[in-house]
């Protein structure tokens, strides 16, 4: 599986926002974008995808911005990716057993080995929580040396 510019960018996006969950209000694109070096057009775009998802919540006007819709413990990596690349497969190859796909000698048998390596790719992405994720970020941040100036 290769994940998107669009899957990386949105969970980018989602981790920045877990890791600043404390401030008050939601974040400005401007200020995830500056975080995450990301490209600010871009990132408004993958954030109205995760906003449809349910992932984010949004706020316009002054002091507006973004806030996770639930708690990091809630979100899975797999969400975060369908969300902006849709459904987590191992390729479009159709369904066994509809359409004539086992009209042809072994076509069944590999339809059902891809929709079982799809499967296993959402399950490994479930596995990982953003609230897993904010934790491995915080850990390696107080690994870092201190700047001693």
């Amino acid at each position: 599986m290769k994940v998107s510019t669009r899957g990386d960018y949105a969970s980018r996006a989602l981790l920045s926002l877990a890791l600043h969950t404390e401030s008050d209000g939601p974040t400005a694109v401007r200020d995830i974008a500056e975080r995450t070096g990301l490209p600010q057009p871009y990132l408004e775009q993958i954030l109205l995808a995760l906003k449809g998802a349910g992932l984010v919540r949004s706020k316009r006007g002054v002091g507006g911005g973004y806030v996770l819709a639930r708690s990091p413990e809630e979100i899975t990596l797999s969400q975060i990716v369908s969300a902006v690349d849709g459904p987590i497969v191992a390729g479009d190859f159709g369904l066994p057993h509809e359409n004539g796909a086992c009209d042809h000698e072994g076509q069944c048998i590999l339809l059902d080995v891809w929709a079982d390596v799809g499967e296993h790719m959402r399950t490994h992405l479930d596995s990982f929580k953003l609230a897993d994720m904010v934790r491995r970020a915080q850990s390696r941040a107080s690994a870092l040396p201190k700047n001693s100036n």
